[in-house]
């Protein structure tokens, strides 16, 4: 299993990643934070009780890596509840490296197979709770196992 820490100026995240579930997604993920993409990023998007969302290299909401991946939606995972990282996208198929965390499942169910949910949160929950818009990625570290 896959693990990561998003590392924020208000803490640490520890999350586990859906392989088996949304392994493109993962793969994309994992390739990105290796490479460095996502450090010094900023959560662009804070909707309270909704999603924080970021991994957009403009800041905006408008910039992504330069392609796209396919969502997956049909494995076990795919359902956005408190913690849940889920990628964002402008449509079908049009994910990139912008993602979000979901704040509550209340507000995020019509989300449920349309958005791939590809990992969650286990230790950090408060933390997320205490993020702001414009609040920076310090980081990402992956630990795979072998």
């Amino acid at each position: 299993m896959t693990k990561g820490e998003i590392i924020t100026e208000k803490g640490t995240l520890k999350v586990e990643f859906f392989d088996k579930d949304a392994p493109i997604a993962v793969a994309n993920f994992v390739k990105l934070s290796k490479s460095g993409f996502y450090d010094g990023l900023t959560f662009h998007r804070v909707i309270p009780g909704f999603v924080v969302q970021g991994g957009c290299p403009r800041g905006d909401g408008r910039g992504g890596p330069g392609y796209q991946i396919k969502c997956e939606l049909d494995g076990q995972n795919q359902y956005h509840e408190q913690g849940v990282l889920s990628m964002a996208h402008a449509g079908r198929d049009t994910g990139g490296s912008q993602f979000f965390i979901v704040l509550s499942r209340e507000q995020t169910a019509h989300l449920d197979r349309r958005h791939t949910c590809f990992g969650k949160v286990y230790e950090g929950l408060d933390i997320i709770e205490q993020l702001r818009q414009g609040d920076k990625i310090v980081k990402i570290t992956i630990e795979e196992d072998q």
